[in-house]
């Protein structure tokens, strides 16, 4: 089936994507990611402490904030803390973020300390959540690292403290067709729209796809998979490239 995306793209092709490193002075780890036209400044702040509910457990915690930013679309948005409460979707997308990096950190290693990663969109144009757990993860690596260059750590980095790779990718059907990395023209109007979570050896943390037009059926579901297998693995080596591995 032949399907002209509005981009251009092949199916499985992804948007031009760039994970720029060390773009904060002050933060532990930083990484500005594009997605194409989708822009996420992801940070990483480490605190000596972990949350009153962890004390003395002998292990670490990772948690993440999300948030946009009022020119980050077309429109002017408020900015939730002036209502005084983030919104559901807020919530939602930080709690993801914050369990995808979970999932490949090894808590006992981490010690009694926190890593927060606050993922600020700068620009949105769809795929913001997954641009943010792929961006947080090269944060969180570089914030991990610096750790261990001071003395908090002697457990090494990757294998050690940090177990794998976390990327996510953004699939969808449009018109019919599976594709990958959908930016806001396909995704508002995409009958499918998935959101998959992976490691760096292809295990899934999570999956989210909902049907938004007709239901799909499990050889669409495998489709959008295997887009997200193929992508994530593209992903996972940029990140590689971008923190030195």
């Amino acid at each position: 089936m032949t399907v002209s995306r509005p981009s251009g793209r092949k199916a499985a092709d992804l948007r031009t994507v760039t994970l720029q490193t060390n773009v904060s002075k002050h933060a532990e780890g930083s990484c500005l990611v594009k997605f194409g036209d989708t822009h996420v400044l992801c940070t990483a702040s480490l605190e000596t402490h972990v949350p009153p509910w962890l004390r003395g457990q002998g292990r670490g915690w990772v948690t993440a904030e999300y948030g946009m930013l009022p020119r980050a679309t077309g429109d002017r948005m408020r900015r939730e803390a002036s209502a005084g409460k983030q919104s559901g979707r807020t919530q939602e997308i930080q709690r993801l973020i914050g369990r995808s990096l979970r999932a490949v950190v090894n808590l006992k290693a981490l010690g009694e300390n926190q890593i927060s990663l606050d993922c600020d969109v700068i620009q949105a144009d769809g795929g913001t959540r997954t641009a943010s757990i792929t961006g947080a993860w090269v944060a969180l690596y570089q914030c991990v690292e610096k750790m261990k260059a001071d003395g908090l750590m002697s457990t090494p980095v990757m294998g050690g403290v940090i177990t794998d790779h976390v990327a996510a990718l953004s699939c969808g059907i449009y018109e019919g067709l599976p594709v990958a990395d959908l930016d806001y023209d396909e995704d508002s109007v995409a009958d499918t729209d998935g959101n998959f979570v992976m490691t760096g050896a292809g295990k899934l943390v999570e999956i989210q796809a909902t049907a938004e037009g007709e239901a799909f059926d499990e050889c669409e579901f495998q489709a959008l998979l295997d887009l997200a297998k193929s992508g994530i693995a593209d992903l996972v080596e940029k990140q590689k490239q971008a923190v030195g591995l």
